[in-house]
């Protein structure tokens, strides 16, 4: 098997495995099937497509329409096995984390084909991993899970560099993307089971905007107040 059916085939499988996870999520949501469908594709193919147009390059989905019919497919697992799998609660958590390895791998190794340098792989490894969750949990109107606090972006980052020095060390061409995708789902298991996170940035709580209406409220009440007087 040459590098190319490789990659290929681990992208098919983490666009139904990113697909599976933005399906099962818009499902709680209770959107329609066209709706669920949308959340899915975007979740499937949002970070590659940045990643694409980075690196200069036709976007994937573009060029091979397999993207669409399998987002398609992760729909209807939904449909016909939905009593099975929209109440397993892990089934977000399994198939996102299954997901990210597989894109990061796909996302490094487009890049390092194009002849970019480790770092730009490095960099587009990690939005191909985390644009397309980004891009789901703000359509479903959530906060998006890179910016919580268990490490997400960090683990692309971890798995990408993984693949990088492998790649580097030019060993066997399979063990670098299994390598990286392995890291980044391991990473993720643990820090989910763990509650491995960066520390938080903390503020008062209250939004800059909210902070800004309240003062002039507060103006305003003050002035009215005098104005009585």
């Amino acid at each position: 098997m040459d590098s190319k059916t490789l990659l290929y085939i681990i992208e098919i499988i983490g666009t139904f495995a990113f697909a599976i996870s933005g399906i099962r999520l818009a499902s709680t949501k209770q959107f329609d099937w066209f709706g669920a469908y949308v959340v899915g594709l975007i979740t499937a193919i949002g970070g590659g497509t940045m990643r694409d147009l980075l690196i200069g390059v036709t976007p994937f989905w573009m060029t091979d329409s397999m993207y669409l019919v399998v987002t398609g497919v992760a729909l209807l697992c939904v449909i016909c096995f939905g009593k099975y799998i929209i109440h397993m609660h892990n089934t977000i958590f399994i198939f996102d984390a299954i997901g990210l390895g597989l894109f990061v791998v796909v996302g490094v190794q487009k890049t390092v084909f194009q002849g970019f340098p480790y770092w730009v792989a490095i960099v587009m490894g990690t939005i191909t991993g985390i644009v397309g969750g980004i891009s789901r949990d703000i359509c479903i109107n959530e906060e998006p899970l890179v910016f919580r606090k268990d490490i997400y972006a960090l683990t692309c980052v971890a798995g990408a560099m993984a693949y990088c020095l492998f790649d580097y060390l030019e060993v066997n061409p399979i063990f670098s993307p299994l390598a990286c995708a392995t890291a980044i789902i391991i990473l993720r298991i643990l820090s989910s089971k763990y509650h491995w996170g960066l520390p938080v940035l903390k503020g008062d709580g209250k939004p800059l905007m909210d902070q800004k209406y309240e003062k002039e409220n507060q103006n305003q009440n003050n002035q009215d107040i005098n104005n009585e007087k």
